[in-house]
């Protein structure tokens, strides 16, 4: 017999809506800012919206994890213990912390993962996140498909949750301090001021100019949507989509994307099988590129790639549609096998590699006709970061999801029964007493075309059988009734035999792979400390937001700008025409000094002394 692994869909919520249509598009699982202390400060949620979500996702078996992923203040303690006692009494199934000192609060028996803003990279850190008794790990965004396997045959019953779409952060999660030290804004306290996404210039130590106002830092998105089965064999069981800041659209968009890709796997591969229940139906063929996108990357999976970065605009390009051949007077003319539709958003580079774009009024087979011409050159590739009637079709209801039932009608001496049984084996009977009446025509065929009639409940009839002694009549009122009655019953059997975890945390002694903590361990209350300290950490230095450090890296970025321009030692072997150190020279004049560290394959971000 083969064994099976779960594997889980997790698709982001900024707020109840994107919740509930993430379900409705397939997600295995959703991730939901708490009211407080959840990583994205513009993305909180009332327990109210969180317990409708909960009730909707519990329905198909999916599951509902809350981040609580800042690190905390020392008397924010105490409200953060009172908030997860109220999440774990509405049913939330798990909570994605960064601040160890939460495991020291007095917590109901909820599990908890460990945020990838852990800085998640090495099978020892994961190995010991698990003993500890987190009960999923989030991997850093960074490591390749040999570095997942490695973790995975090092700790083979952890459940490893990596990131397969979305926006990249330049520097590993938990190790960025930039925007706490030029704005105030901590990263590490869900206030991140995007400094990574701002223009700079690159100068050398003489300063003479390398690249003059581009988006150094700025990543294209990540999008692993063909090397999903890769990943499945290196170990991944949970596959995150980011984008607790995005719109609805998006949220439909890419997780039905995602759902299409895995369920196609698992079709040919049954030892991986999803982790909820039901099917959808969709009103719209999923495409990635029609959701926001800097232009996609499948970043460092497969090792080093120049194709990782996004220096002309940090904003969305969205599909490719195809080139400028002419230009006459209020038109322009496209070479292109796509089409496009009144009302769609058109963007374009400049000569001076700066993002354009217009609004096309209205098209005429090749021919577009600009709200206002744009200043364009023949040959210009031309991207449509909006697609009018893909929105419009988005705005409406998308998709439905269906849990398969069969459908059992019986007679029996003292009238009729009604068994429902679905997917995951729960099963209702609902007894009718009744006088029976025999029909004049044949009934089974409009008995099945009734009781088929689920509607707008979550239920789908695969299979329904008729199994009378003789040819009864039941009028169709009554029939619908008893329908009606039989699916409440399943639903609420549904709701009641819903598995929730749950995972008492103890207190554990083994060592930290670390003896001591400098800023980078993001310690900022006494409990954290008090952690670290029972595991064996003999010198715990405190947070950067807390204590100010000298001369302190302010980002590690496996991006590299020296290897971006072609002159790394390591790989490209080509000597650089320029002196170092190189600095980073923001519009508002303050300057980063960039280090390079060869050993480690990382390039450092330093305040200028």
């Amino acid at each position: 017999m083969i064994k099976q692994r779960k594997i889980e869909l997790l698709a982001p919520a900024k707020k109840l809506e994107c919740g509930i249509e993430a379900i409705n598009h397939g997600a295995d699982a959703v991730y939901i800012g708490a009211p407080k202390f959840g990583a994205r400060a513009a993305a909180v949620n009332s327990l109210e919206d969180i317990e409708a979500l909960v009730q909707h996702a519990h329905l198909y078996h999916a599951r509902i994890y809350v981040t609580v992923n800042t690190i905390l203040k020392e008397e924010e303690l105490k409200e953060t213990e009172e908030m997860i006692h109220a999440l774990y009494r509405i049913g939330v199934d798990a909570l994605i912390v960064q601040d160890m000192g939460i495991t020291k609060l007095n917590l109901p028996p909820i599990p908890l993962h460990a945020s990838t803003q852990m800085d998640n990279r090495t099978p020892e850190k994961v190995k010991f996140l698990w003993e500890a008794g987190f009960r999923q790990v989030v991997l850093a965004r960074e490591l390749s498909l040999r570095e997942i396997k490695k973790i995975h045959e090092n700790c083979p019953e952890v459940p490893l949750e990596v990131f397969v779409h979305g926006a990249l952060c330049v520097s590993y999660s938990g190790q960025c301090y930039v925007s706490q030290a030029c704005f105030g804004r901590s990263a590490n306290r869900g206030e991140c001021a995007q400094f990574c996404r701002l223009p700079f210039s690159l100068v050398d130590v003489d300063g003479k100019v390398i690249v003059k106002d581009k988006h150094l830092l700025s990543l294209k998105d990540m999008n692993q949507s063909d090397e999903l089965e890769q990943l499945l064999d290196a170990g991944a069981s949970s596959f995150k989509i980011e984008g607790r800041l995005k719109d609805v659209s998006y949220v439909k968009n890419v997780t039905a994307a995602y759902r299409q890709k895995l369920d196609a796997i698992f079709a040919r591969r049954p030892e991986y099988v999803r982790a909820s229940s039901g099917t959808c139906n969709f009103e719209f063929k999923p495409q990635l590129d029609k959701s926001f996108s800097r232009g996609f990357t499948h970043y460092f999976l497969h090792g080093r790639d120049k194709e990782i970065f996004s220096f002309n605009t940090p904003k969305s390009l969205g599909e490719e549609m195809g080139t400028v051949k002419e230009i006459r007077g209020n038109y322009l003319t496209v070479a292109g096998l796509k089409s496009f539709n009144n009302g769609d958003g058109v963007c374009y580079i400049d000569e001076q590699g700066r993002l354009q774009g217009f609004r096309i009024n209205r098209v005429d087979s090749n021919k577009l006709y600009p709200q206002e011409m744009p200043r364009i050159k023949p040959r210009t590739t031309l991207y449509r970061n909006f697609d009018q009637e893909f929105e419009r079709v988005l705005s409406r209801k998308s998709a439905e999801r269906k849990i398969a039932v069969s459908i059992l009608f019986a007679d029996n001496e003292f009238g009729f029964s009604l068994t429902l049984t679905d997917e995951d084996d729960n099963s209702v009977t609902l007894s009718l007493s009744r006088e029976k009446e025999l029909a004049r025509t044949p009934q089974t065929e409009n008995l099945k075309t009734q009781l088929a009639k689920l509607g707008n409940t979550p239920f789908e009839a695969k299979e329904i059988k008729i199994s009378f002694a003789k040819n009864w009549f039941l009028p169709v009122s009554v029939l619908a009734d008893f329908r009606r009655q039989a699916t409440d019953k399943l639903i609420a059997a549904r709701r009641i035999n819903y598995r929730q975890e749950l995972a008492m945390w103890k207190q554990t002694d083994h060592a930290f792979p670390q003896t001591a903590l400098t800023y980078l361990g993001n310690v900022m209350n006494s409990r954290a400390v008090s952690f670290y300290e029972e595991h064996g950490v003999q010198r715990v230095a405190m947070a950067y937001e807390k204590a100010a450090v000298e001369d302190a890296v302010l980002m590690f970025c496996k991006h590299c700008l020296r290897y971006s321009m072609g002159w790394c030692p390591i790989h490209q072997r080509v000597r650089s025409p320029y002196k170092e150190p190189y600095y980073l020279v923001s519009n508002d004049g303050k300057r980063f000094r960039l280090e390079f560290d060869c050993k480690h394959c990382q390039m450092k971000v330093k305040a200028e002394q």
